[in-house]
Formats: C-alpha cells, structure tokens, sequence
C-alpha cells in the first residue's frame, strides 16, 4: 500500500479508527529508540562484554545509539575501532556512558557507578548474591532504577538463557584447567589428563549433573579419562546419560560411595547449587584429607558458596591454593578466561532482548508481554521484586504481577 496516495491514507486511517484504543496505544510506541552504554568493567579479572562489535553494527542500523567506553573491550581484543567502524560511540568518561537509558555489565555495579547513575534507568547484569550486601540493594532502589538480573533472566522456553551458556563454557573450561594443573605447567604432579595405551586413564569425579557438569563430563570423555558423576536427582544422572550417549558411572549422592570415588580422583569438579542440600557442603573436610596428593579440585559453585568445606573465593590473579596437599581452584568467573568466546555467547543471548525492547516501545510494554524477562527483574522502577533477596537482606518486596497490573 502507498502511503502518500491519498486513497491509502484515508485507508490507513480508517483502520486506526476501528482498531481499540490499546492496539492503536501499541502502534504508537513502537520502535522506541534505546541509547546503550557499556562502561569498562572495573575488575582487573573480568575480560568479558556484554556485546560484541557484530551487534553494537546491528543495534546501530536498527537506530540505537551504543556508548563504549574506551578500552572495554581490549582485553579480548575487541578495540575501541573495531567498535566505531561497527557505529558504536566511543567515550572516555565514565560517567557520560553512566548516564545512558540502558546499562550493560559484566559484573554487578561498583558503588561508585551506582552514585554515578543519574536514575531510572535500566540495569542488564548480574547479581552474584553471595557477596552482595543490603546496601546493593538499598542504593539501586534509591536511584528508582528497574534491574534484571543474568541469573534470574528466563527464556519463552522456561530456560536460564545466560546461566546456560555461561554453564557450557565453565564445564568444558574446568576440566582444560584441570589438565594444566596436574601437569608439569604450574608444578602439579606431571600428569596428563586422559590416558594412553598401556596407562591407566585419569579418574575425574563430578558432583553435579546439570548443564556445566554434562559438558565437564563431555570434555572429560573426549580426552580419554575415566568419569564419574553423583548428583542428588535420579531423573538429572539419566538424563546427562541420555545426552552423553556414551557409558559412564553414575550415582546418586551416597556419602560413603562418594567417599570411596574421591580417594582415587586425580580431579574433583564442584558442579552443584549448594543451595538444593540442606548440609553446607557435598565434600567435608575429612574427605578431601583423604584424596591423592596432587589432586585437583574445581569448584565451579564456589559463587554460590562452594561444594567443599575446604573451599575459599580466589580469582584470576591467584587461583589455586593448596590444601591437605590438594590443589584447589576456587574463582568464580572462570568463562572469563575464554572471555571472547563467553562474550560472544552473551551477545548473543543480550541483543534480541535490546531489540524486543524497542519493538515493544519500553521495557515497560516488554515486561506486560514477557514472563521471562520479569523473572529476570528484581527491582522496578525502585521497588524490590524479587521474594528470594527480599527474605536474605531483609527488604520488603512487592508482588511484580500486582505492581503491572496497577499501571
């Protein structure tokens, strides 16, 4: 249809007539333009973006506005050109990229960052809860910003998009990290992980059966070690099976049986909420005085408090500790060592939210249509939404459903 025939224009608007008030509301705030600002992630560990210079140019011709701030991306390599030749804004103050609609980070925000917002606004990162504090909160809630959280973020499917792919990096990732610490590289015992003809192969134990340890697993086997998995749910250890399509040892989490399994691991892999159990740890400390000399372990949930008694937060700088002679690998964003790679995996996941978010004309007419996402927000328009941060830092929280039903 030509709009500039005047027939068509009369067509146009006899339509609009007859449609109701909300859909012609709907038509109207389409398309809404969204200015994007990406500060430098302000720990020295954290090599990740959340986009990269392929979708800064898509967002770009699709009439956004993306901010950088200069150097984010240099630590995988991502320079400050590759990000103006794909139409990104390069700035130099931390505090003009801060004063954008809508925020992207890696790592949750500096409380010098939360001073720098200048107010509702959106916030897109993580929370890391298990070193956050009331203040975090109290502060974002104070700016009147709306925040969703990596972790909480679901898809149309019911599905933890991020937490997902960064899982699938963290588990094949653990076990090349595994493999350099029983080598020679970083003095552990000289040892390769896998096997050969003639030598027994390297026995890795993995507690955890979900995505992070299916893909530990997967790596595992392609090496050639010997794998076993424990896992409190019946239902998770068939289904690893299933997707694996190869035999291995699997076992519900039987203390005495783990017990037996940890003595000759050379590599232990931490890859269960410890939240699901009611006891503090899956691994006691008496367990790990039992393992060879040299071994290895990984705690992937050490963000989530850790599977190991003997478990304490490291990072990128200085990973490891020994403990009982046992090599211990605590850091909590270990994608951030393959930080391209995860940083295209949450491009990927982060930029068709942008865009959705500017067709549906705000976050707002977002949140209405988009279960997911709201899962995803645990503070609106500076009210507290989320029931599980609500109880741990002792913030009243609102009902999400009644507070968009209000508007």
């Amino acid at each position: 249809m030509d709009e500039n025939n005047p027939i068509s224009k009369n067509l146009i608007l006899a339509k609009e007539k007859l449609l109701p008030q909300e859909e012609m509301l709907e038509i109207r705030t389409q398309n809404a333009e969204l200015i994007i600002g990406i500060p430098k992630e302000n720990s020295e560990t954290e090599n990740r973006i959340c986009l990269t210079p392929l979708d800064v140019e898509l967002l770009v011709n699709n009439g956004h506005k993306v901010l950088i701030q200069s150097n984010a991306g240099n630590s995988i390599n991502f320079t400050d050109k590759d990000f103006a030749d794909s139409g990104g804004i390069i700035i130099n103050e931390l505090e003009e990229v801060l004063r954008s609609d809508i925020i992207l980070k890696v790592s949750p925000l500096s409380e010098k960052e939360i001073g720098l917002l200048r107010g509702n606004q959106l916030i897109m990162s993580p929370i890391n809860i298990v070193s956050q504090d009331q203040k975090y909160f109290r502060s974002l809630m104070q700016k009147k910003l709306s925040a969703i959280s990596f972790e909480y973020l679901k898809d149309r499917n019911n599905i933890h998009p991020i937490l997902r792919s960064m899982s699938q990096i963290v588990g094949s990732t653990s076990i090349l990290i595994a493999s350099e610490y029983l080598s020679n590289v970083h003095n552990g015992i000289g040892k390769m992980l896998g096997g050969i003809t003639g030598i027994n192969p390297t026995e890795i134990v993995i507690i955890g059966a979900g995505i992070a340890g299916e893909y530990a697993a997967k790596t595992a086997i392609g090496l050639g070690a010997l794998v076993k998995i424990f896992d409190k749910s019946f239902l998770k250890l068939e289904r690893l099976q299933n997707n694996i399509k190869h035999p291995i040892f699997t076992s519900v989490l039987q203390p005495k049986i783990l017990n037996n399994a940890l003595k000759t691991a050379d590599v232990v892999i931490g890859a269960i909420n410890p939240s699901i159990s009611n006891r503090k740890f899956f691994v006691s400390e008496d367990m790990v005085k039992n393992m060879k000399r040299g071994s290895v372990i990984i705690d992937i949930s050490i963000d989530q408090g850790g599977c190991f008694e003997t478990s304490k937060l490291t990072d990128l700088k200085n990973p490891v500790y020994i403990k009982h002679g046992v090599v211990h690998y605590c850091v909590p964003n270990i994608s951030s060592r393959v930080g391209r790679t995860a940083s295209y995996a949450l491009s990927n996941i982060i930029t068709p939210i942008l865009l959705s978010i500017a067709e549906a004309g705000g976050i707002n007419n977002l949140l209405r249509k988009e279960s997911g996402i709201r899962n995803g927000t645990y503070i609106y328009r500076g009210m507290l939404t989320n029931y599980e941060i609500g109880d741990k830092f002792d913030i009243p929280a609102k009902d999400f459903d009644l507070i968009m039903a209000a508007l």
